[in-house]
């Protein structure tokens, strides 16, 4: 039961953070006009700042420069920067360079198509020693109750 509930809250957690963050950045990626990548970057800044996701990292045992949530929420408002100083008459190909720009930050490439750039674990950030914990002593109760459901009984 606990793994269970370590998966179910995990799960609820992406799909939380996918609502309130990973899903604005891909719309401002995607936008077609600098007032609404601005609009959906204000979005998803706006919950990274409630959620506390400001600086620190997502390891649990070491720190890799991917797990970087300083960096990844310094960028990210350096690209709302940007487009706010944007001037309103800027030529059009400054305008669109500006939107390959945010959506080269945003978007990586990777073997299984377009993925929004995150740090990995993210979505329970800033708790992530906490889950990796429940979660391997949740595998580890579970392991045991097959164990006692499975081979534990004595045939005389």
């Amino acid at each position: 039961m606990p793994f269970l509930l370590w998966a179910g809250i995990r799960i609820y957690r992406s799909i939380t953070f996918n609502i309130n963050c990973q899903g604005h950045l891909k719309r401002a990626a995607d936008a077609n006009t600098v007032d609404l990548a601005k609009q959906e970057l204000k979005v998803a800044l706006a919950y990274m700042e409630q959620e506390n996701m400001t600086g620190g990292y997502t390891s649990v045992l070491y720190r890799t420069p991917d797990e970087d949530v300083g960096f990844w929420h310094t960028n990210l408002t350096a690209s709302l920067t940007e487009l706010e100083n944007l001037k309103p008459d800027a030529p059009p190909l400054e305008r669109s360079n500006m939107l390959i720009k945010l959506r080269e930050t945003l978007v990586d490439h990777t073997q299984y198509g377009e993925q929004v750039t995150l740090p990995d674990g993210i979505s329970v950030f800033p708790n992530n020693r906490g889950y990796a914990l429940f979660g391997i002593f949740g595998a580890i109760v579970g392991i045991v109750g097959v164990y006692l459901i499975f081979f534990s009984h004595d045939y005389y």
